[in-house]
């Protein structure tokens, strides 16, 4: 649909997902690669995944593809929360939105240690990250006085302060010697990642930011966020969810004279309009794509658009 604001238009595409209806269908992100460090084009990732459905997904390092924030498919973690930004949580019949942080730890000696993060780029040099295979074969290098521990099962198997080879079933906790240190010569550690709101049940996350609707309501919390980056008036992509659990997907192209783009407020009050009770903005500009039944249906400025980290995907059900 085209709808017009300021007597400018803004070109629009709706999917709008009931799942009492679409039963055989499922909603879930997906990442362009095995390993996060890759990056495809929404239709790449939609036709590996046989996906009908496909839009852009959360913000990502564009020198890596890397995605920054909260990022979960069949309860599997495999990327954690940046500045709180908020994500929305997939359950089997349901949805539910919050600014997500990580519940992370190390133990071991008689010691509990934070981990900060999970597969993501290092911001401190005093954080302590965990980095799993989907990181790829190796931890990135340490910080400076920094030490790397390589865990499988239970057991510390490797510690140096060069990078060292992420095991299949195991992680590479990567932080300051000065804290991780009191972990060596432990005969037993143990590795504790979840998220906190719990969200138990939670099949998937994704995460994006800022809100749009809160509780009903218009609810932009740029700066809360860190996202004053985003502002003005551009390309966007945003999710969101009715009272009645319908799943609404929407893109809006802008950056040109017959489509100009919305500001983060315009979106906010649309997907409100739409009957969202919770919506969250994702990563837009030259991100913002929407594919259906193998055919990209806006227009973004790149044809086809960007290669990008990973795409919220609906495709059939396939059974486990």
């Amino acid at each position: 649909m085209t709808k017009y604001f300021n007597g400018k238009p803004v070109r629009l595409n709706i999917v709008e997902v009931n799942q009492a209806v679409a039963q055989g269908y499922e909603v879930k992100p997906a990442t362009a690669a095995s390993t996060l460090s890759n990056k495809k084009t929404v239709r790449g990732i939609a036709q590996s995944t046989n996906s009908i459905v496909a839009i852009n997904g959360g913000f990502f390092k564009p020198q890596t593809g890397v995605p920054l924030g909260t990022l979960m498919i069949d309860k599997k973690i495999y990327t954690g929360p940046i500045y709180d930004r908020v994500a929305m949580g997939i359950f089997e019949n349901g949805y539910d939105v919050g600014r997500v942080q990580l519940d992370a730890s190390i133990t071991g000696n008689g010691v509990n240690i934070k981990i900060d993060n999970i597969n993501q780029p290092r911001m401190l040099s005093s954080y302590i990250l965990a980095y799993t295979r989907d990181w790829g074969s190796y931890a990135p290098a340490s910080p400076q006085y920094g030490v790397q521990l390589q865990i499988v099962g239970n057991k510390i198997t490797a510690a140096s302060a060069n990078p060292l080879s992420i095991p299949e079933n195991g992680y590479v906790i990567v932080g300051p010697k000065s804290k991780l240190s009191q972990l060596f010569g432990a005969k037993k550690v143990s590795v504790k990642i979840s998220t906190n709101p719990k969200w138990d049940n939670v099949e998937h996350i994704i995460s994006g930011g800022p809100y749009l609707v809160k509780n009903g309501e218009v609810f932009v919390d740029m700066t809360a966020q860190k996202l004053q980056s985003i502002g003005g008036r551009n390309p966007r992509t945003a999710i969101g969810y009715t009272k009645d659990n319908d799943l609404i997907l929407i893109t809006a192209d802008g950056r040109e004279g017959s489509s100009i783009g919305l500001t983060l407020v315009e979106l906010a009050a649309l997907m409100k309009s739409l009957g969202c009770i919770n919506a969250i903005n994702l990563d837009g500009g030259g991100s913002t794509v929407m594919y259906i039944k193998g055919q990209i249906v806006n227009r973004p400025a790149q044809n086809g658009g960007i290669a990008l980290s990973n795409a919220l995907v609906i495709s059939k059900k396939t059974d486990s």
